[in-house]
């Protein structure tokens, strides 16, 4: 292993504390700069689970084409603080996997007996004070969500670095693509094909949704396969409200339809700037879908196998769907496949990260320490952004040795 990668592994996994710049600074890439982003989203499983599992066979084998770091983390736990790292840079608040409540309705659950919108949270609009986030964890709430400790906390099974409580701009990446004349959308599995759309949804089972009538749900909730936890860009006020057509609801898509993934792909002029893509809860390899009776269960180590092999598949129906479409032989461009978070195992919070490009060679392993601060800040660099909340802190670096710098 190269020693430098070594040394500054070492130095990176030492306790850091959140630094901002007096103004936000524009990051710098030694890679130039991105068209376009296709940034897929997996769920739940610590590195160790996936890296040499026969239940993965195309992510083990995409790790030796594509790029991978072998030393990337996610912030926290649980996914909603995780996916709003990932696109803002901060957890903004949001202390668990709760609910919008949404602006132009509150939260609905038509689900008999549903306690959901109990702890909604009030849509992002104003600046404040984000939760903190500690290194190695030794209670729940250190690590802004869920864990499970069985015994002495192991390093980093929450966060890469101590995070503490700090300011937050209420801005997300999809604010600061449209002020560069740029264009976003966040395409997500299962959303519901029975209208109102997208605004007040907080789950689905691909047709019917929270806001569907009682009759349709019978004894128990339908499954929830599309998860607002997992959309972060709808917990911001200005989307909700839409003003904006390219700030709005309008930029949240199913992969199915006209104007879908898989649709936006076979028209290269429709393809966004960024693309953040999240399969429903049977194919990220979540598993185990809360509603009605169980489905895609990891109640058993076969079952979980099982739902690691329909995630491993749905990774390569989309790998091999991006570099088949025309949008990703124009431009400079890069697939980044990510873990949210690891199963809140006491184990390090360690998860898998790969990256291809189409402008130069891949293949590279790098140990250098990162986390979705670091890749939010790569991302910012690629489009020539400005930093956004803890992707400004002095930990967080440009991921220059995966995206061909």
């Amino acid at each position: 292993m190269n020693p430098t990668l070594v040394a500054l592994a070492a130095a990176g996994a030492l306790t850091a504390s959140a630094t901002f710049a007096g103004e936000p600074e524009k990051p710098e890439s030694q890679f130039g700069r991105l068209d376009h982003v296709f940034l897929i989203i997996m769920e739940n499983q610590t590195n160790t689970d996936i890296l040499g599992n026969p239940s993965a066979p195309f992510i083990n084998a995409y790790t030796h084409l594509a790029n991978q770091g072998t030393n990337y983390f996610a912030v926290g736990h649980p996914s909603a603080p995780n996916y709003l790292e990932i696109t803002g840079g901060s957890n903004f608040g949001v202390p668990n996997d709760y609910w919008p409540n949404w602006v132009h309705g509150g939260c609905v659950d038509n689900s008999p007996g549903s306690t959901g919108c109990h702890n909604a949270v009030t849509p992002i609009a104003l600046a404040g004070l984000d939760n903190p986030v500690v290194a190695t964890a030794t209670n729940a709430n250190d690590c802004n969500g869920q864990i499970t400790l069985t015994g002495p906390p192991v390093a980093n099974n929450c966060a890469l670095h101590d995070y503490p409580a700090a300011s937050f701009t209420p801005k997300s990446i999809a604010d600061q693509l449209v002020e560069k004349h740029k264009t976003w959308k966040t395409y997500q599995e299962s959303l519901p094909t029975v209208r109102p759309g997208v605004a007040g949804i907080n789950y689905s089972d691909g047709m019917w949704s929270n806001l569907s009538p009682i009759a349709v749900f019978g004894p128990g909730p339908i499954q929830k396969l599309y998860a607002v936890k997992h959309d972060p860009f709808v917990y911001f006020q200005n989307i909700e409200v839409g003003a904006e057509q390219d700030l709005s609801l309008e930029q949240v898509k199913d992969f199915d339809g006209p104007d879908g993934l898989w649709a936006d792909l076979q028209r290269d002029k429709d393809m966004p700037n960024f693309a953040f893509i999240v399969p429903n809860q049977c194919h990220d390899m979540h598993g185990f879908v809360s509603g009605g009776p169980p489905i895609c269960s990891t109640s058993t180590t076969a079952e979980t196998d099982f739902a690691i092999n329909q995630g491993d598949a749905e990774v390569q129906k989309l790998v091999e769907g991006i570099k088949a479409s025309s949008a990703w032989g124009r431009g400079r461009n890069a697939i980044v496949v990510v873990w949210d978070e690891n199963d809140y195992a006491n184990a390090a919070n360690r998860v898998v990260l790969l990256v291809e490009t189409n402008y130069a060679p891949n293949g590279r392993k790098s140990s250098r320490p990162y986390d979705h601060y670091s890749l939010l800040r790569t991302l910012e660099a690629g489009f020539g952004l400005k930093c956004l909340n803890h992707a400004c802190d002095k930990t967080s670096r440009v991921m220059n040795e995966l995206f061909g710098g």
